[in-house]
């Protein structure tokens, strides 16, 4: 196996002699946006890591000796003291901090409760696996707007700063859907919205979808303004490989398995009032870092050429926006395309929502083929055809998994303490020390290997399922929470992170300078945009295959099909294809030669690209 390139202590950490701590101006002069420096400090700084002394390998500066696992369970401490040490070089303090609490508190915190919420909520007021699936598709929706949100973000900068007044809106809107959850959801509410009927139930489960959509985009909002502002990082230094990543997931991990562990027992008590509390103080844990400036970037002037007035408080970067206007609005279309899309497809009809969203992933596909590099347009359509093959039949396991007896009397009869939290902390452990694993092993493979490798172990995960609806773990002798521990639980989670790590790398290393967020948010975006494709056709699998998941007569004899035709098949024949569109590049090596490319230079109005003479002066 070929050595794993660790990230190298060098010179982000503070230019003061013998202090590693960093002070921050109002404008944060010292850690500008390194993207937006890179071609001037390029003919300037050719080789940043040649001049770094205090590293002590020989050969290449960049390369430094991974600890072995040894090292990292006989001395945990020190190793991972380490790892810090040599992140912070490339990210600093503040921001690694503010993303600790955003990943651990945001993502791992009250999204995750909200979505772990969505079965229990839902299953109370009898709505079926199919209707779930697409409530939680809505919820989801804010992950696709992320193009969006990354374009406003890029071109309007709010009292100087691109980033941080988006961030601290995002968190108010959060708490403005707590604070109506609390209001909504009184004792006995869910159940004078029963006896009320039909209607009564789905408009109460309207607003529940409505505030749990508001929390979702909080996270959303700060999970991609926090990568937008590490993907300049990632492509300045591409030598510190997946680590960020890592750190990103380590925390967001933490921050699950914390919330898993009271979510299930709280859910079987019908404590959701309290869960409701709990979610409002998570929501606003990143406000304060935010409001500070723990997100690094420059302070926008109107006085920048290209910037204009839009009102007051906000600039319009109106020199960028001329610059790539066509790539900004394709870019903002597909933000808007994703919460109309799942609408129209949720209260209107599923057919159609299906049929539009078709129309518009080859839209954006051509637009991407007319816009951007070539291979920028291969990793893009990759990724297209890696998230739509994998059709979501979620919501038909996890009715099939908890329900009653009275629904299914030869079913596993899962609680929800069970269900949620004893499996969804082992889960998140094992995706863990699957961070760990994939940072020690799988990080110094090439992305084609390693993807090619996390799809075919990927197939076997649902296999798990297979054998559970198939009740042959039985037949052996294996009770149901046994074998689900030990295969879903542990196996189809490690798949899961070995997965997710790889392609979230991508998307950084392919964003532009300059439009970092933007693309970023784009091909981010796309994936999520695709992921809600497949969850929403998923439910009409579920629906079209004649399943009834919800009453006293259940029927789940069409679920052994839909498993292995949708987890197991189709995201193999499409997905291994799908992966050779990649460059077979090292995930520490940049995916696309910008400067090459010149995409992104000077090409506003017909003008040639400028010389590296005209970027120096």
């Amino acid at each position: 196996m070929e050595d794993i390139t660790r990230i190298d202590p060098s010179p982000l950490i503070s230019s003061q002699d013998g202090d590693s701590s960093t002070q921050y101006t109002d404008d944060m002069t010292s850690y500008t946006s390194y993207a937006e420096q890179e071609l001037i400090d390029s003919q300037h700084k050719p080789n940043t890591a040649s001049n770094n002394n205090n590293n002590n390998n020989e050969g290449d500066p960049h390369t430094l000796t991974p600890p072995t696992w040894h090292d990292t369970f006989v001395h945990p401490f020190s190793s991972t003291k380490q790892f810090f040490i040599e992140l912070s070089s490339f990210f600093s303090w503040e921001f690694l901090s503010w993303m600790a609490i955003q990943q651990c508190f945001i993502s791992g915190g009250v999204f995750a409760l909200v979505m772990s919420l969505g079965l229990p909520l839902f299953k109370e007021l009898g709505i079926d696996a199919s209707r779930q699936q697409l409530y939680m598709t809505m919820i989801f929706a804010p992950w696709a707007m992320k193009p969006f949100i990354g374009v406003a973000s890029d071109l309007f900068p709010i009292r100087g700063y691109n980033k941080r007044y988006f961030a601290v809106y995002s968190i108010l809107i959060g708490l403005v859907g707590c604070c109506v959850l609390l209001g909504l959801y009184q004792s006995g509410s869910a159940e004078a919205a029963i006896a009320a009927g039909p209607e009564a139930v789905q408009s109460f489960a309207d607003w529940i979808v409505i505030c749990f959509t508001a929390v979702s985009y909080e996270a959303a909002t700060l999970d991609i303004l926090g990568e937008g502002k590490y993907s300049e990082l990632m492509r300045k230094y591409p030598e510190s490989g997946s680590s960020i990543i890592s750190f990103k997931f380590g925390w967001s991990l933490l921050g699950s398995i914390i919330t898993q562990s009271f979510v299930g027992p709280m859910s079987d008590a019908g404590y959701f009032h309290i869960l409701f509390w709990i979610a409002l103080m998570l929501s606003v844990t990143p406000f304060y870092p935010t409001l500070v400036g723990w997100i690094p970037e420059k302070k926008r002037t109107k006085n920048e050429p290209g910037m204009a007035k839009l009102c007051s408080g906000c600039l319009f970067d109106k020199g960028s926006f001329q610059e790539k206007k066509v790539p900004f609005l394709v870019i903002t279309a597909c933000g808007l395309a994703a919460p109309i899309m799942a609408a129209v497809t949720t209260y209107a009809s599923l057919g159609i929502g299906l049929a539009v969203s078709a129309v518009l992933l080859v839209a954006f596909t051509v637009a991407t083929y007319f816009i951007f590099p070539p291979t920028f347009f291969k990793v893009f359509l990759a990724i297209i055809l890696t998230y739509c093959s994998n059709v979501s039949i979620g919501s038909g396991l996890s009715y099939f998994y908890t329900a009653d007896a009275a629904c299914l009397p030869d079913g596993p009869h899962f609680d929800y303490t069970y269900y949620i939290t004893i499996t969804g902390v082992v889960g998140s452990v094992v995706n863990f020390f699957g961070v760990i694993l994939y940072q020690y092993f799988l990080s110094g493979w090439r992305f084609r290997s390693a993807l090619i490798f996390t799809i075919v172990i990927g197939a076997l995960a649902p296999m798990i399922d297979l054998i559970i609806v198939m009740r042959w773990n039985v037949k052996i002798g294996i009770p149901d929470k046994v074998f689900f521990l030990l295969g879903n639980a542990i196996f189809e989670n490690l798949v899961g992170i070995l997965q997710s790590i790889p392609f979230s790398s991508i998307f950084a290393k392919i964003a532009p300078p300059g439009m970092e967020s933007a693309v970023f948010a784009y091909t981010v975006g796309i994936a999520n945009f695709c992921g809600m494709v497949s969850n929403l056709l998923g439910s009409g699998v579920i629906k079209w295959s004649g399943m009834t998941t919800v009453g006293d007569d259940c029927n789940f004899d069409a679920l052994p099909n839909l498993i292995v035709v949708f987890s197991i098949l189709i995201p193999t024949l499409v997905g291994i294809p799908a992966t050779f569109l990649i460059p077979n590049v090292l995930q520490t090596e940049n995916m696309i030669d910008w400067e090459k490319e010149q995409w992104y230079v000077g090409q506003r109005d017909g003008e040639e690209p400028l010389s590296e003479e005209d970027v120096e002066n």
